[in-house]
């Protein structure tokens, strides 16, 4: 008996259902949910994601404006763009596509946007209440989209040893600290590429994240029966198929696991669109 495959399309398309209804009842009241999404070059693989963004947008009833930049701007042209977007009180939400161009500091265009317009969740301010344990501010869309189908799914958290491959900013770090929270109350490890005898580490894991970005890396080896895998990973391979982290042998020992593509991404898109709803919603408090 295989593992039962946790459907991101299936789970996203129910938030964004909730969404759709919090935005009715929102312009109801006279306010139009608005996200701006900023686009640097002509990355293919930034134009599809946009592109699904802005799908979900319309799906849900939010306006969503799209600004595109040339290959060639700089961190300071950039850095306008996003001024002008903080200042203006119709865009409750802002969005700089990652990634931008080589030399582009990335971190310093997440601090600059507004933390309560900042809806990718990777503002210092709202990644430093995560981890004081406030989960008040706009949190990462990724790692909270893996929370939603492991509640979805009734995983049990408290207590659960979670392993998560990965350390980034945007998925390792803030899906680490969502699951050690007070009330989530896992147990969790972070492994990277520095790190010893992962195979063991993760032998022992009830709940293992995978976002590495590695093709097939997760072996069934690795895996205790019965455990939950989650595989954040995507990565274009030969042929021009995608791949995720975890090899596909792990189904067969794994108690739930989520496919690529129709995993994770979908609730990132999901999530994105829910923080965007909040951010509306606090913005007209």
């Amino acid at each position: 008996m295989g593992a039962i495959i946790v459907d991101g399309r299936k789970i996203g398309l129910s938030i964004q259902d909730e969404v759709a209804e919090g935005v009715s009842s929102l312009s109801e009241r006279g306010v139009d949910a608005h996200l701006a999404v900023v686009i640097v070059g002509e990355d293919p693989a930034s134009q599809v994601y946009v592109r699904n963004k802005q799908r979900a947008c319309q799906r849900c009833g939010i306006r969503s404006t799209r600004l595109e930049l040339p290959e060639t701007a700089n961190l300071a042209a950039i850095l306008e763009v996003v001024e002008e977007l903080n200042t203006d009180p119709s865009v409750h939400g802002i969005l700089v596509q990652s990634p931008t161009p080589e030399g582009v500091d990335e971190l310093e265009i997440a601090s600059s946007i507004l933390p309560e317009k900042d809806v990718d969740g990777f503002h210092p301010m709202n990644l430093g209440r995560l981890v004081q344990g406030d989960s008040s501010g706009l949190l990462p869309c990724t790692p909270l989209g893996v929370m939603r189908m492991l509640e979805h799914s009734g995983a049990q958290l408290a207590g659960s040893k979670a392993v998560i491959l990965g350390r980034s900013r945007i998925v390792g770090m803030p899906m680490a600290l969502m699951l050690a929270q007070k009330g989530v109350d896992a147990t969790v490890t972070i492994t990277h590429s520095k790190s010893e005898d992962i195979e063991d580490i993760c032998k022992e894991a009830d709940i293992i994240v995978a976002a590495m970005g590695m093709p097939h890396i997760v072996q069934g080896s690795w895996v205790k029966p019965g455990s939950f895998v989650v595989d954040v990973g995507i990565s274009r391979v030969e042929g021009g198929g995608l791949a995720g982290d975890v090899s596909e042998e792990v189904s067969e020992i794994a108690g739930w696991i989520t496919p690529v593509p129709g995993g994770v991404g979908p609730m990132t898109i999901a999530m994105l669109m829910s923080n965007t709803l909040r951010a509306a919603e606090n913005h007209n408090t």
